[in-house]
């Protein structure tokens, strides 16, 4: 935001010099980026008085002009055709520096001297835009008289400071010239004085002439007069000078009025071509699709229906909030025009205008979010100006469709909680003070927020401007309070580390997926179509088809990077990967979903089954967890009669490993099988414990009994194991699998087991009769529950 020092003078009475105000800026919270002074490398051009004008003696071409500065006369050759007798001109004396760097020195041309030069508004730095009356080619001639010799920069209004502010986004007030006087009136303690606004009404009223329709909640607010006898031209020098100062070309009157308002007051607004808009009607509404406006910069456009536009009875004639149509705009010939002042949805119009790549002075401010409070004040002060430049007359009467107003709201604060945060000793009465300097009304314990500072919500905000005001540099340097506390990792964090460190010493490499997935990937991991899994979480604005939902699986990412190690020819691979999956709690999605972490291994080469699973074995030793392993068939892209369910001692699954279905192994072009498991890290932090608990060594000798059985084949281990543990009573040690055979000596369908069974008291050395009660029991129950015959040899 570009603020030229004249203009701010307007609204605060300032004496200090620019330096010392962008010091003071900047330390208050408004940041200054820049200074440019316009003008300043313009040195020794003064006003002089043409007396004589004779032809060169050796030139055709060239004149010798005899002019007068006031202290003395002047002889200067020049090829200016457009000068005149007793014209009155800017004159670049000897030793003078014109805007673009060149010095004027005394010379001779054609053997005639010449002590100067006169002087273009182009030479002075401008243009004819901002200096209409300047010819073409030739002399800048001024309108009037003025002080021979006296100083052309402050005559043309030529040097100018002009502050660069950056202005963040939560401050859309700061957007114009009276936002940041409020903020300099604050800082210097200063009085802020807003213009009064006042016009004459004419006795004809505007009622009947237009019908204003809002049909789209995009519009809070929309307020318009009609202007008549419009007389277009250019604008005075003073107008036309402030738009060029903060870099806005002047058009005319009309139009260099909505930019004037627009830069004092942060409110964009528009003037239509009333005798254009068909049947005296303007609605607001959005677009239909493949709609066109040809807006002002000549360009046919193309809407859809997320675009706000106006239209009038038979056609649009804005893109509302951005640009105008160029079939209502304001022409030489407009005699009736109607100013608009309206206030728009600042989402929206950001939006639009990158949509469209169409991004204006106005949408750049309704894009901010304005109050919507200052449209009718926009207004007034422009129909302030249309009469001050005598270029219309107001009509009586305005529209004013204001359908949800915007009040002024509280905030709660404690003094003595601002005071502890910003490390000061304030008084409730001096904080009160400090609020009023930008126009915050306060009790000492509630602050009355403007409409123009939506930035103010929380006690916070509160206690950032009182440090703003209060000054930076007042605040005493304090040692912190509070007490101190010792950062450490949380439980699931100190988990994760011991996972990694085992998974890294079994011989695995961590990787890293992405989290969004191709719709795709259910039909290359052979998921059934009525799966949970492909209940997903869509993205709205994807990267493309391939990254387009949140996964429900980590088994594609971690055979994608197995694939790609594979077609690498690495001949082994032993990947493991801690990440989330993403299942929506319901569909349509109406809340967050819920985020899962899993632990995943995946591995090739020369591995097997038990290779996978002994990873597993060396976390659980690792977390002190007991699981059990139970034969799956259920999961559609494991292989069938390859694959566990791990459950913890309660029965609750926690996990599963296997092999890979080959099918699924073929759509990712790995000629070789993979094992993959997964465990529910929620499972494994809850289940986890890092306690140990110690026990003597025995005392007394343990008792071993072999024994060895016939069990059909499709009984496993695990249930005869749950047997001699639940019969062997409180004497039995151990249990050890250290046999399982079948071959021509066993009956087809059956299998031989045999297990070491140890018994130990920690009181005295066991005999033979006192552990054939438990072995009887768990004989018996072999026999009863499974069947089991017991060998002898």
């Amino acid at each position: 935001m570009n603020l030229p020092m004249s203009w701010l003078k307007d609204y605060v009475d300032l004496e200090c010099d620019v330096k010392t105000f962008c010091d003071e800026m900047t330390l208050s919270g408004s940041k200054v980026e820049g200074v440019e002074n316009k003008g300043k490398d313009i040195t020794k051009v003064v006003v002089c008085k043409v007396l004589e004008i004779e032809k060169h003696p050796d030139a055709d071409k060239l004149v010798v002009v005899k002019a007068d500065i006031g202290s003395k006369q002047l002889q200067i050759v020049t090829g200016a055709t457009n000068l005149f007798v007793g014209a009155y001109v800017p004159v670049a004396l000897d030793g003078a520096t014109l805007s673009d760097g060149l010095k004027i020195k005394k010379s001779k041309l054609r053997g005639v001297e010449s002590n100067g030069m006169f002087c273009s508004v182009e030479e002075l730095g401008y243009t004819r835009d901002d200096y209409p009356e300047a010819p073409e080619n030739g002399i800048y001639i001024f309108q009037k008289e003025y002080p021979l010799g006296s100083c052309v920069k402050e005559i043309l209004q030529i040097e100018e400071d002009v502050v660069e502010f950056e202005i963040t986004s939560n401050r859309p007030d700061c957007f114009s010239i009276v936002g940041l006087a409020r903020e300099a009136a604050a800082t210097f303690r200063k009085p802020f004085n807003m213009p009064k606004i006042s016009f004459k009404e004419e006795e004809k009223t505007m009622q009947g002439m237009i019908n204003i329709n809002i049909e789209s909640d995009l519009c809070p607010r929309y307020t318009c007069r009609i202007i008549e006898d419009v007389k277009i031209e250019p604008s005075p020098q003073w107008l036309r000078h402030r738009l060029t100062s903060v870099g806005i070309r002047p058009i005319n009157n009309i139009v260099d009025i909505t930019n004037y308002v627009m830069l004092e007051l942060g409110q964009p607004m528009h003037a239509y071509n009333y005798d254009k808009i068909e049947g005296k009607k303007l609605t607001i509404r959005n677009a239909k699709k493949d709609e066109k406006l040809t807006t002002l910069d000549g360009i046919e456009r193309t809407f859809d229906e997320t675009v706000l536009v106006i239209q009038d009875e038979n056609k649009l004639v804005d893109l509302a909030g951005i640009m105008g149509g160029e079939n209502s705009m304001i022409t030489e010939d407009t005699k009736t025009i109607l100013l608009e002042s309206a206030n728009f949805n600042g989402t929206h119009i950001r939006l639009t205008a990158k949509k469209l790549g169409l991004r204006t002075d106005a949408s750049s401010k309704y894009e901010k979010g304005l109050d919507p409070n200052i449209s009718l004040i926009a207004l007034d002060r422009a129909c302030q100006l249309i009469e001050m430049l005598n270029c219309g007359k107001i009509l009586k009467d305005y529209v004013d469709i204001y359908n949800k107003k915007v009040e002024t709201r509280t905030v709660d604060y404690d003094y003595t909680k601002i005071n502890k945060l910003l490390g000061t000793n304030l008084s409730e009465k001096e904080i009160v003070d400090l609020l009023a300097l930008i126009e915050v009304k306060s009790d000492g314990k509630t602050a009355t927020i403007p409409t123009f500072r939506p930035d103010l919500e929380t006690q916070a905000d509160i206690a950032e401007e009182v440090a703003r005001f209060f000054g930076y540099n007042n605040i005493p340097e304090t040692l912190s309070t509070g007490t101190p506390t010792v950062g450490k990792k949380t439980y699931a964090q100190i988990v994760v580390e011991k996972l990694k460190n085992t998974l890294i010493s079994c011989g695995l490499n961590e990787a890293l997926t992405y989290s969004f997935e191709s719709p795709k990937v259910f039909e290359k991991l052979d998921i059934e179509k009525d799966s949970n899994l492909r209940n997903v979480v869509s993205i709205s604005n994807p990267l493309g088809e391939d990254f387009s939902i949140m996964r429900t699986t980590t088994l594609n990412g971690m055979l994608t990077s197995l694939s790609t190690n594979f077609k690498r020819r690495n001949k082994e691979a032993h990947l493991f990967e801690i990440s989330k999956i993403y299942i929506p709690k319901e569909l349509p999605l109406k809340e967050l979903p819920e985020e899962k972490e899993l632990l995943t291994i995946g591995m090739y080469g020369d591995v097997d089954f038990f290779d996978a699973k002994g990873v597993f074995e060396n976390i659980f030793e690792c977390l002190n967890i007991n699981c059990e392993y139970s034969p799956c068939e259920t999961i559609s892209f494991m292989h069938t009669g390859r694959t566990a369910i791990i459950t913890d001692e309660n029965g609750s699954e926690i996990g599963y490993i296997g092999e890979v279905h080959p099918k699924v192994l073929n759509n990712y072009e790995i000629e070789t099988k993979v094992y993959y498991g997964v465990l529910y890290m929620e499972n494994l932090v809850t289940l986890s414990t890092f306690e140990k608990t110690y026990k003597p060594l025995p005392k007394y000798p343990n008792i071993q009994r072999d024994i060895a059985m016939l069990v059909k084949d499709e009984i496993n281990v695990k249930e005869i194991e749950k047997i001699i543990k639940s019969k062997g009573g409180k004497l039995l040690e151990n249990i050890k699998l250290f046999d399982v055979y079948k071959g021509e000596q066993i009956e087809k369908g059956y299998k031989s087991v045999a297990y070491s069974i140890m018994f130990r008291s920690n009181e005295k050395t066991l005999t033979d009769e006192e552990i054939s009660s438990p072995m009887k029991k768990i004989l018996k129950e072999l026999e009863e529950k499974l069947n089991a015959q017991l060998r002898d040899k």
